[in-house]
Parts: structure tokens; C-alpha cells; sequence
């Protein structure tokens, strides 16, 4: 007599991102090995699988779903139930997708190129050589294809490209790299590259007519493309998330025009290099730049030039540093191997627009700046620009959260008690949608002055909402009446509204971001935030945590005279600062008409036209006016930034910035203050007496930045030890400064207190609408209102 041997059967829901990252035939492999029947499927919520046999087997199974998981995959949850079994010998199917509920499966990230796609990419003997749209279950485009979950190719912007034969079949075989790969295609079923552009507009420009007829010589568009470059033109390059434009970095022409049609006077445009090595010939990379450089996602590392490197004086003028980044798609990478060159590749668009996407908005809009146009006719279904990061100390500092990053979600410290929208704020725009304690933060949208800029704002939230299937019940925004983002909040009368402090929402933003809630001391340095007090706020010093705060202390308010005009004009910003110092009316600076100055010192004195703002991103302004390094700016933040790579990296000893209030002080600070006060009115005459002696800017520059570290340590500790505090919070677009944020770290920790510093998202405004998610995840349940 024989005896079966006993059987069990598992339901497994797997939850995270496993759709679109080789998860499914993942399953399937590893079943077949260890013998079990079953099903895996797709659907809303993300992959359901069931798989029966042998007990051992089965409970094997269940823990290697998440320690073996393809790389791509993020496994978030596995919830296993043991259900009846069925008959024996049925086999393991991956099964057609199911999306009956509303969607909650989390949608991958853009991956680059791998290994295994690139040595197809260049294997003469391979069906997929030299092919521009090669991809797998291990790479290639997702978030910025896909159209809905679950993750099917007739989800996608694929949907239109029906597989031949060969595609199908690896498509459909278990064992094959690309089973079940979305976006897999070849040459003779797949997207497919072509030439097209404003070539009549060279000849206008004083050019000689680039010859695009040569396609119909036997040159394919990709070689027109190469040869564009190589012959100087400027190439419109259509991407992943939208469009490059496209130009030998080592040509000074071609990059001035580049510069000049763009309307981009200074800011520095990005590099593509083919290899690590062709990086280091740029640039110094230690060991965090080089992880960043080579990591899936592929941003835009910031770097320090090398002396010497073959790079025109226009790609970035005025700066240290050099951004590069390497080739993420089988396109970038044929392009760069053919060009033989590093190449100026910068987002396609004009100053201050977003990411030209569309194909026929791309021609329109960027045909006054290209010369010629490689596209191809895979539809973009998200505009997604290049992400940007720096490494300090060792570790990530996020510039600019997109491509390669998003849709990947964060989590926060409590659930919201209700969905919820997040609104942002003005420059450098995100929004992020909340369900329970997942919070997706956009992709980089860009600044809200345009109705391109907004209807980029509203398509991507409507996309999300979709994606995500978030309904919002409480939308929260900025508390800055004129910011386009409240505008749009407050529109949304479906949901209830909840304004939330500018530089609550960064204090809030960071401690969320590494899973904390607070108390904590916050130095919150940026250009400009409504303060509660209706002034203009943006050198905070704050005590709180996620539920809320109270302003501590900040830096010495000034006037701003002419409003936007002193954003715009960092001379203004000297005229205040030194006016405020000296009690009286300055002496113009060198290059500044008299007449000019006078009126501006008028504006400071008078605060007619002149809010008072304790800014400090107004005072690094008004430093590098002094120093003769910036009057005026052709971009957000450009003084700063600037002032910043002018600083020598030697010691030189700093500035004082004494604080003023609080207890143990004598010195009153300006009338309606409160707390601790950074009075940066010596700092400010110390600078203008070094320079006027003929110390080099340089010199004043680290002076300035160290006195301004040495300061904000100061405070901190001093506020953390007033409160029985041990935890240091420090965010704000300025502390995008390398050199001031290490050094205010440095002293912080000396001082025997914990940092946090934003990684995952940017301290700017990249990061406030993950801010104002925490905060209204936490105060809504509390009831507590606004912040």
C-alpha cells in the first residue's frame, strides 16, 4: 500500500514594486525549482501568487519571494494565508492580469540600460545590434511610459508596436531574460528613429545649410545626428522623459549659441560622458560620486573640475564644479560611442519652460533652437527631467528629485487619516499624493511662473491620482496667497484645505524623511517663505516637530527694496544690509549709478516697496554684490552658487555673527522680535572693509561662509540646550551650499548633537510638498488646523 505525500497550498500577496521588474518569471523560475504548481498574476494591488506542493517546498518558497528578489524589485510586504489544495500536476502558469479593484501597486522607476542589453547593443552578431530601443525585465523605461496598473504592455505608450514572432517568443519563455518585458522590441517590430528639424533656419543663422537629404543616401538618422554634432549643429534629441538639447561640449561656438538661442545666460549646462573613466578626465570623483555616477538611475553628478579640463568656458561659467552624467538609454549610449566627445546635454526647453515632451510641441518650441531633431516615435507618456545630485560627506545631497527616482515612494512616520494632496510651493515645484503612509512625491516640475509650467503641474497630479488611484480629501499648500500652488489648492473645493508654513513644511519634510517626528532644533535657510507674521521669512531658526513649532529665532531682518527686484538684484540686497549696519546711507558700489543707489537706500529706509525679510539667501546675495561677484542674476539662487565657488578653500578665519536675545544676552535686537537673533551686521561690514582694503573675494567668501557656520551652530546648540534637545535639523535651499553645510555639521556634532540633513529629497522647495504631506497627515487626525 502506498501513501501520497501530504500536499499544501499557499495564496501569497506580494506588495511593493514588482510590476515591470522581472517578478513574475522570478516566481516562475523559482517554483519550477522547487517543484510546485501554482499561478502568479499581475493586478491592481500588485502580484498575487499561489503555489502548492510539497510543505517544505511551499514554506521555502514563501521566504525567498522577498530575500531573492530580482534587483529592480522592492519588496515591501509578502501576506501569506494557507488555502486548500487542489489537484496535483496542473504545473505553474503565469496567468493573464487581473485589475478589478481600484489600483495600489507601485509603478518602477526609469532604470538605464544593463550590462547584459549593452553587450547586445554593441554585438555585431546579435539581432538587436546597434538597435536604439533594446530593453529587458532588468532595464529600460517605466514611469515614463506607462499610461496605468496594472503593468501591461497595453498599460503603456508600447501598446501601439505589436511584437513579431521572435519578440513574442522570448516574450512568452519562461527562461528567457525579456519574459514578459513591457517594452521589448527589435528592429523589425519596435520604435524606430527618425531625422527631421529646422534645417532650413542654419542658413538664417549665418550658417551653411546642414545637408538632412543625406538620410536618403544610405546614412541612417542616427549617423545625421552624429554627424549634426560633429559638424557643430545643435541636436534636439528626444529621450526617455522628453528632450535633450544636444552639442560637443568642447566646441566654445557651438555652446555659445546654444547658450544665446536657449535664453540661458550662465546657469551651467549638463555633460554626457560615455564612460567612468572619460568622467575622471573632467572631473575629481571620489567613491560617493562614483556610486551615484554608475547607479541605475543615473542622475546629474555635481563634481569639482579638474584644471585643464577640455571643456568650452561656456558650459559653466563661473563655477567649480562640473555636472555630468552617463548614458542611461541604448540611444545616449550609441550616440556618445559614435560621437567620440563628451556632449553638452541639456534639458530641451527655453529658460524657465519645462521639458518640451510632445513631439510636435518639441518641434515648435525648440525649432528656433535646433538645428536638427532625432526622434523617434515611442510616445512619451510623462514628462521627466534629468534628475541632479552631490555627494557630501560621504553621502547623497539631492539637488533635483525626477528621473531614475520617481514614482519611488516614501514612507511617513504616521498614517494619514485620510488621502491627501500636497500642493508644494512656487520654485523648483513637486507635488505629493498620500495613502495611508505612502507618500509619492513627483517628478522636478519646475518654477510656477507660466501656464506651460502649470498645466505641467495639473496633468501630473490628474496622472498620479490615476496611477495611484488617490482621491484627496484634504489638499494642503503653502500659506503664500499668491503662490500659483495655493491657488490651485484652494480651487479644489472637493476637499478640505490646510495651509502649512514654508519653513515648517522643510523642518517637517526632513524629519519625515528619516522616519522621525520630533522635537527637534531646525536651521531652515532659503531665498524667501510667507512667515507667520505676514513678513518674508528664510533664515529660521525653529523648535518643533511633523504637528508643529515655534520660531526660535532667525537671522537680523532687513528691508528688501524693490521687492522682486532685490531677488533679481543682489545690489540691492548690499545697499540694505549695509545701510541697516551703518545706520546711514552707504557709498554706491563700484559699477552701480549713484543715482540708482540713492533710490534704493530711499526704498530701505522709507520700507515703502521694501517688505522686511529675514532672509538668508538674500544675505549670501548681498555678500556676493559686495565681493563684485554678482549685481545682478540671470537665475534663481545664481549669487549664491556663485559666491560660493568663489570661496578659496584654505583656512582663513571667519567673520562673527554674534547673537543677540534670548537669555544671557544684553544686546537688544530690532523691535518684534523674538528669541535668538543672528546679527549679520558685522559680518556684513567686515566684508565690505576686507574687500575695500583689496582682500581677494575669494578670501572674504570663506570668511563669510565659515563665520555664517560658526554662527548657526552657535544658535542651534544653544536653542537645543535651552530645551532638552539632542537632534539638529538642517534644510533650506542655501544649505545646498557644500561649504556651509559641512561646516555647520561639523560644528553641530562637535557640539555633541545628532544632524539630519535631507538625502532622498531635496532641502529647497523639492521637498516642501513631502513636508506639508507629514504635517497634514499629523495635524488633520489631531484636529489641530493650520499650522
Amino acid at each position: 500500500m502506498t501513501t501520497s505525500l501530504p500536499r499544501a497550498r499557499a495564496r501569497a500577496r506580494v506588495e511593493g514594486v514588482v510590476q515591470g521588474v522581472g517578478f513574475r518569471p522570478f516566481v516562475h523560475r523559482l517554483a519550477g525549482e522547487l517543484e510546485l504548481d501554482g499561478f502568479v498574476r499581475n493586478d491592481e494591488r500588485g502580484v498575487l501568487v499561489e503555489v502548492e506542493g510539497d510543505p517544505r517546498h511551499v514554506e521555502r518558497f514563501l521566504a525567498r519571494l522577498r530575500d531573492d528578489a530580482p534587483p529592480l524589485a522592492v519588496v515591501e510586504r509578502v501576506l501569506a494565508e494557507a488555502v486548500e489544495p487542489e489537484a496535483a500536476g496542473a504545473g505553474f502558469l503565469i496567468v493573464p492580469s487581473e485589475g478589478r479593484g481600484p489600483p495600489s501597486a507601485l509603478v518602477s522607476a526609469d532604470v538605464a540600460t544593463c550590462e547584459d542589453c549593452l553587450a547586445e547593443l554593441f554585438d555585431p552578431t546579435d539581432r538587436r545590434f546597434r538597435y536604439p530601443f533594446l530593453n529587458c525585465t532588468n532595464c529600460g523605461p517605466r514611469f515614463t511610459i506607462v499610461r496605468g496598473v496594472p503593468y501591461d504592455r497595453p498599460q503603456t505608450t508600447m501598446a501601439g508596436f505589436a511584437m513579431c514572432a521572435a519578440c513574442r517568443a522570448e516574450y512568452e519563455d519562461p527562461s528567457d531574460r525579456r519574459f514578459h518585458a513591457q517594452p521589448t522590441a527589435c528592429p523589425a517590430c519596435g520604435p524606430r528613429l527618425r531625422i527631421e528639424g529646422s534645417l532650413h533656419s542654419t542658413a538664417e543663422r549665418g550658417q551653411t545649410p546642414f545637408d538632412g537629404s543625406t538620410a536618403e543616401r544610405g546614412l541612417t538618422p542616427l549617423a545625421v545626428g552624429v554627424a549634426a554634432l560633429l559638424g557643430g549643429r545643435i541636436l534636439a534629441v528626444k529621450g526617455l522623459g522628453g528632450y535633450h538639447l544636444a552639442c560637443r561640449a568642447d566646441d566654445e561656438d557651438a555652446v555659445s549659441a546654444l547658450r544665446a538661442r536657449k535664453h540661458r545666460e550662465d546657469k551651467p549646462f549638463a555633460l554626457m560622458v560615455p564612460t567612468v573613466e572619460d568622467a575622471r578626465e573632467l572631473v575629481v570623483l571620489g567613491a560617493e560620486e562614483e556610486r551615484l555616477l554608475r547607479g541605475r538611475e543615473r542622475p546629474i553628478v555635481l563634481a569639482p573640475r579638474r584644471s585643464g579640463a577640455r571643456v568650452a568656458a561656456a558650459v559653466a561659467p563661473h563655477a567649480r564644479e562640473l555636472g555630468l552624467m552617463l548614458p542611461y538609454t541604448p540611444l545616449h549610449h550609441l550616440l556618445l560611442a559614435d560621437a567620440g566627445t563628451p556632449l553638452v546635454m541639456t534639458s530641451g526647453n527655453v529658460s524657465d519652460e519645462p521639458i518640451a515632451y510632445d513631439d510636435g510641441e518639441a518641434l515648435e518650441r525648440l525649432g528656433p533652437i535646433a538645428d536638427v531633431f532625432l526622434l523617434h516615435d515611442r510616445p512619451i507618456h510623462m514628462r521627466t527631467d534629468d534628475s541632479v545630485v552631490r555627494a557630501v560627506v560621504g553621502r547623497p545631497l539631492m539637488l533635483r528629485r525626477s528621473r531614475g527616482y520617481v514614482p519611488s515612494s516614501l514612507p511617513l512616520p504616521e498614517p494619514a487619516g485620510r488621502p491627501l494632496l500636497a500642493c508644494g510651493a512656487e520654485l523648483k515645484s513637486t507635488f505629493c499624493l498620500v495613502k495611508g503612509t505612502r507618500a509619492w512625491v513627483s517628478h522636478h516640475i519646475g518654477d510656477l511662473g507660466n501656464l506651460e509650467t502649470l498645466r505641467s503641474f495639473t496633468e501630473g497630479v490628474e496622472h498620479f491620482e490615476r496611477l495611484f488611484a488617490v482621491r484627496p480629501e484634504l489638499v494642503a499648500h503653502d500659506l503664500h496667497p499668491e503662490y500659483l500652488s495655493t491657488k490651485y489648492a484652494l480651487e479644489r473645493e472637493a476637499a478640505a484645505h490646510l495651509g502649512v508654513q514654508h519653513h515648517h513644511a522643510h523642518l517637517a519634510a526632513c524629519l519625515a524623511e528619516h522616519g522621525e517626528a520630533g522635537p527637534a532644533v531646525g536651521a531652515i535657510y532659503d531665498g524667501t517663505g510667507y512667515g507667520l507674521d505676514g513678513t518674508v521669512w528664510g533664515g529660521e531658526l525653529l523648535v518643533g516637530g511633523i504637528a508643529g513649532f515655534e520660531r526660535a529665532g532667525h537671522l537680523w531682518p532687513v528691508r528688501l527694496p524693490g521687492g522682486e527686484q532685490a531677488v533679481r538684484q543682489p545690489w540691492r540686497m548690499a545697499c540694505a544690509w549695509l545701510q541697516e549696519a551703518l545706520g546711514d546711507e552707504p557709498p554706491p558700489l563700484a559699477g552701480i549709478e549713484p543715482k540708482r543707489w540713492r533710490a534704493v537706500a530711499l526704498l530701505a529706509r522709507s520700507g515703502l516697496a521694501a517688505p522686511e525679510t529675514t532672509s538668508m539667501g538674500r544675505l549670501f546675495d548681498a555678500v556676493a554684490a559686495l565681493c563684485g561677484i554678482r549685481a545682478e542674476v540671470h537665475y534663481e539662487g545664481q549669487a549664491a552658487i556663485e559666491l560660493e565657488a568663489a570661496a578659496e578653500p584654505g583656512d582663513h578665519g571667519r567673520y562673527e555673527l554674534p547673537l543677540t536675545g534670548g537669555p544671557g544676552h544684553d544686546a537688544r535686537p530690532p523691535a518684534g522680535t523674538a528669541g535668538l537673533v543672528l546679527d549679520a551686521r558685522p559680518a556684513v561690514l567686515a566684508a565690505a572693509a576686507d574687500i575695500a582694503s583689496g582682500t581677494a573675494a575669494g578670501v572674504v567668501s570663506a570668511r563669510f561662509h565659515d563665520g555664517v557656520a560658526a554662527a548657526t551652530a552657535e544658535a542651534c546648540a544653544r536653542a537645543a540646550s535651552e530645551r532638552g534637545l539632542g537632534t539638529a535639523v538642517l534644510s533650506g535651499g542655501v544649505f545646498l551650499n557644500r561649504r556651509l553645510l559641512e561646516g555647520t555639521a561639523g560644528a553641530l556634532r562637535a557640539a555633541g548633537l545628532r544632524v539630519l540633513v535631507p538625502e532622498r529629497l531635496p532641502p529647497g522647495d523639492g521637498g516642501i510638498a513631502y513636508g506639508q504631506a507629514a504635517v497634514a497627515a499629523a495635524t488633520f487626525e489631531e484636529g489641530s488646523g493650520a499650522s
